[in-house]
């Protein structure tokens, strides 16, 4: 956590949202007391792990095989 004064904001901005979007949280200070925190807003989308669903199903060999011409024909409307 890093303490940073108004008038130091003030001068440079983009400099401390640029440490913030690095992931630096920010103390604003005036007169030596804290008055605000500037943080990374916490991403709102967790990544599903790898492997998930491992060994809960298994792909058929033929998966990739040409469909039947009767269940092909259906999904074609003949």
């Amino acid at each position: 956590m890093l303490n940073v004064t108004v008038d130091e904001i003030q001068r440079d901005p983009l400099k401390y949202l640029r440490q913030v979007e690095a992931g630096e949280t920010l103390v604003i200070v005036r007169s030596d007391k804290p008055i605000a925190e500037l943080r990374p807003i916490a991403s709102s989308k967790q990544l599903r792990p790898f492997g998930l669903c491992a060994g809960e199903f298994t792909v058929p060999d033929d998966f990739d095989a040409p469909l039947p011409e009767d269940l092909l024909s259906a999904f074609e409307g003949k």
